[in-house]
């Protein structure tokens, strides 16, 4: 992957392999199903889908992975444990051989819990103004 610009996740895409470029297009299409209405932007250099403001997941691809990947609290890897206990994971990210059939079910399962804690979050109380200084006479 040469370039390190891109502006969309098709950008992305279209630099990748295209056995890579058929397993995220299913991870991106999954993604994409189970959460109607998410935002897909570029951060730093990799797709992403964000929900209300709140990210569902990363996905990227690598040599011989892919990754999905999320900032804290990290909602979905700690519901899934047990699911993903058979792959490579992190704390923030998992990864999945390319020579295993995309999880489908899995990754749906786990962009619902993401976008269900989204909507879950308390919302956000308004800032409060300062009061203004008192002028000293």
């Amino acid at each position: 992957m040469a370039k390190t610009d891109y502006k969309n996740a098709d950008e992305y895409l279209a630099t990748l392999s295209p056995e890579a470029r058929k397993i995220l297009g299913t991870v991106r299409k999954t993604i994409r199903a189970a959460v109607p209405g998410a935002e897909e932007v570029i951060s730093y250099q990799i797709p992403a889908f964000k929900k209300d403001g709140s990210w569902i997941f990363y996905y990227s691809a690598y040599k011989g992975h892919y990754a999905l990947a999320c900032p804290p609290p990290f909602a979905a890897f700690k519901a899934f444990a047990k699911e993903l206990a058979p792959y490579k994971k992190s704390v923030s990210a998992v990864q999945f051989p390319y020579d295993q059939p995309v999880p489908v079910e899995l990754i749906t399962k786990m962009s619902k819990h993401q976008a269900e804690q989204i909507q879950a979050k308390p919302a956000a109380r308004p800032v409060k103004k300062a009061a203004p200084k008192a002028k000293k006479k």
